[in-house]
C-alpha cells in the first residue's frame, strides 16, 4: 500500500502579500548552519598545520560571496544544462528564479570561483577555503532536499511494488520512490558524517584533499540516487532511452557527476601526495 503524501504548504510564513516559502528557509538554515560549522572551523589552529587561518570577520563575508555564487551559478546551470532552448525562446524567464529551476552542478561551479576569488582577495590558501566550504556544504544539501520533498517536487521513478513508495500530487497516481529523501540521506547526512570524520582526522593541513573527498562523495551519493529519480521531462534519458547502466537509464545528473567523480579523485591524489601544499615562504607570508 503506497504512503499518501503529506500535503504541506509550500509557503511556511504569510503576511499579507509576503509569504516565505520553505524552499528559501531550506536556503537560510543551509547558509546559517554552515556559517556557524565554518566559524568553528576557522577557530581550531590544530587544524590548519600552519597555514593562514581565516579571521572571523573572513568567514562572516564568505557566507555572502557563497550566497551570491550558489544563487547565480545554480540558476545559470539550469538554464545551459536542463532547459536552454525553452529560455531562449523566453529570455525573461531566466531572471525568474522565484518559479524555480536552480542546478546543483551550476551551483557548486558559481560557489567554487566565488571561494577561490575570495580566498586571493583575503590572502587566504584558495584550497584550503575550498576544504572548509566542503565540510560543512552537507547542511545545506541536507536542508534542500528536505524542502524539494515538502514542496513535491523532484520524485523519483515509478515503484509499484515499493511498501514506502509516495503518490505525488503532481506525479500521476503512480507510487513512485521518494528519491528527495533518499538524497537528503545520501548527499546530506551520510556525506556530513563522512566530511566530520575527515576534518577531524586531516585538518586542512592538506589543501584539497577534503575538497576532493567532498566532490568524489557527493558524485557517488547523486548518480547511485539518480537510479531512484525521475528525469526531468524536458530531457528524458539521455542518449536515447535504450542505453541502460544497471537497469537504470543514464540521466543528466549522472553525466554531470561523472566528471566531478574524476577531479574529486585527482584532488585526494594530489593532496596526498603533497602536491598542493604551499612552500614553506607562501606559508609565511
Amino acid at each position: 500500500m503506497p504512503l499518501s503524501f503529506p500535503i504541506i504548504d509550500p509557503v511556511a510564513i504569510s503576511i499579507g502579500p509576503f509569504a516565505i516559502r520553505w524552499y528559501a528557509l531550506a536556503y537560510v538554515a543551509g547558509l546559517l548552519g554552515g556559517w556557524f560549522y565554518a566559524k568553528r572551523l576557522a577557530a581550531k589552529a590544530d587544524l590548519w598545520g600552519g597555514l593562514r587561518q581565516p579571521k572571523p570577520i573572513d568567514v562572516d563575508d564568505l557566507i555572502v560571496w557563497v550566497a551570491l555564487g550558489v544563487v547565480l551559478g545554480g540558476r545559470v546551470g539550469y538554464v545551459l544544462f536542463y532547459n536552454l532552448a525553452s529560455y531562449l525562446s523566453h529570455p525573461l524567464e531566466i531572471f525568474a528564479i522565484w518559479r524555480g529551476g536552480m542546478s546543483f552542478h551550476g551551483g557548486f561551479l558559481g560557489a567554487v570561483l566565488a571561494i577561490v576569488l575570495f580566498a586571493r582577495s583575503r590572502g587566504l590558501n584558495p584550497l584550503a577555503m575550498l576544504d572548509m566550504a566542503a565540510v560543512v556544504t552537507p547542511i545545506g544539501l541536507f536542508f534542500g532536499r528536505i524542502a524539494n520533498f515538502i514542496n513535491g517536487e523532484l520524485w523519483g521513478r515509478p515503484a509499484p511494488d515499493f511498501p514506502y513508495a509516495v503518490v505525488f500530487p503532481h506525479a500521476g497516481p503512480e507510487p513512485r520512490h521518494p528519491s528527495q529523501l533518499y538524497e537528503a540521506l545520501g548527499e546530506g547526512l551520510i556525506l556530513f558524517i563522512v566530511m566530520a570524520f575527515a576534518a577531524r582526522r586531516f585538518g586542512f593541513r592538506r589543501p584539497g584533499l577534503l575538497g576532493g573527498i567532498f566532490v568524489l562523495g557527493y558524485a557517488v551519493a547523486r548518480i547511485v540516487c539518480e537510479f531512484f529519480r525521475e528525469p526531468d521531462a524536458q530531457l528524458g534519458f539521455l542518449f536515447g532511452s535504450s542505453v541502460q547502466a544497471l537497469s537504470g537509464g543514464i540521466t543528466m545528473g549522472m553525466l554531470l557527476s561523472v566528471p566531478m567523480a574524476l577531479v574529486g579523485a585527482g584532488f585526494i591524489v594530489m593532496a596526498a601526495r603533497g602536491y598542493t601544499r604551499p612552500s614553506k615562504t607562501v606559508e609565511a607570508a
